[in-house]
């Protein structure tokens, strides 16, 4: 997992919360101090809740069929949103099980989500008989615009997650104060929440808090694209596990090449034993010594 640094959460301004006025009393553990009457928050803190969060979703996400739930449905954090899930999406993944909600939040999305299938269902008989031509032959042009309206209206609340076939294994929000009934039916639901929490937010009411700037467009950039990343790599991982077995194997022989030169005998050493000078090798006085004993029997011989 990538490591992230306090100097780019700073560059990103993550650091600036809400003014002092609108600060949550539960979220004073996340501000480090006030400036010109704005509250600064704590780097380090955001530092390390991000990294947690990230965790988390890393390994939920190498679980078999795993969903996640994006819920930012704020202005800056629109184009934001399509442009990292168009980021990760061009690398090669067909199915992350990433579903996101952009436009507004419907009350009973999550708790009351088989009523609001029937929505889902009208939203893809629209799109069927639109597509058809013998279908649009039955309507006026005024009736088909209408039906087009009503198809775009749907898709604008319900196109990001019309696909969507059980409670997702986790939900990440933008805004943790905008968004505060998808909080509470999160939690009704016993779906873990993922929140970016301001100052002006409750803190309490998510399991994975990421203090930090919730309006500036760099720290949404910044926090949203390595939240994808993770999520990201934990389905790779799953869809991957070879790679992961493969790396320690590669390892072994060099371990073994390493060990060999230590196996030898000692006449080896002694062979491969540097000789000092002034000192005669064993082969030279082997040589020494017969050269003597010839020469006391030649002497022998003579006398």
């Amino acid at each position: 997992m990538k490591q992230i640094s306090l100097e780019e959460l700073l560059e990103a301004g993550c650091h600036f919360g809400h003014q002092v006025t609108r600060q949550n009393p539960k979220a004073r553990e996340y501000v480090f101090e006030s400036r010109d009457n704005i509250n600064i928050i704590d780097l380090g803190k955001t530092k390390e809740g991000l990294e947690d969060a990230a965790k988390f979703l890393l390994e939920t996400a190498k679980k078999p069929e795993s969903t996640l739930l994006i819920i930012g449905t704020k202005r800056q954090a629109q184009p934001i949103l399509e442009e990292e899930l168009k980021r990760i999406t061009d690398e090669g993944k067909k199915d992350l099980g990433l579903f996101t909600v952009t436009k507004k939040w419907v009350g009973g999305m999550l708790t009351n989500y088989s009523a609001l299938g029937r929505n889902y269902a009208r939203l893809k008989e629209l799109k069927e008989k639109l597509n058809s031509d013998e279908w649009k032959q039955k309507y006026t042009k005024k009736e088909l615009v209408l039906f087009e309206r009503e198809m775009e209206k749907l898709f604008s609340f319900y196109g990001g997650i019309s696909t969507m076939k059980k409670m997702p294994e986790a939900v990440f929000i933008v805004d943790t104060h905008t968004e505060d009934l998808a909080v509470k039916e999160a939690r009704r639901m016993k779906i873990p929440v993922v929140g970016i929490v301001d100052t002006n937010a409750n803190p309490d009411l998510v399991d994975y808090v990421i203090p930090a700037n919730d309006d500036a467009v760099g720290s949404l950039k910044l926090l949203i694209g390595y939240i994808l990343d993770s999520w990201n790599e934990g389905k790779t991982a799953a869809s991957h596990p070879e790679e992961a077995v493969k790396e320690p194997k590669t390892e072994s022989p060099k371990k073994e090449v390493k060990a060999e030169p230590a196996k030898k005998t000692a006449s080896k050493r002694a062979a491969e034993a540097p000789v000092v000078e002034g000192e005669k090798s064993p082969k030279k006085t082997t040589k020494t010594t017969k050269t003597g004993k010839e020469r006391e029997a030649t002497t022998e011989k003579k006398g």
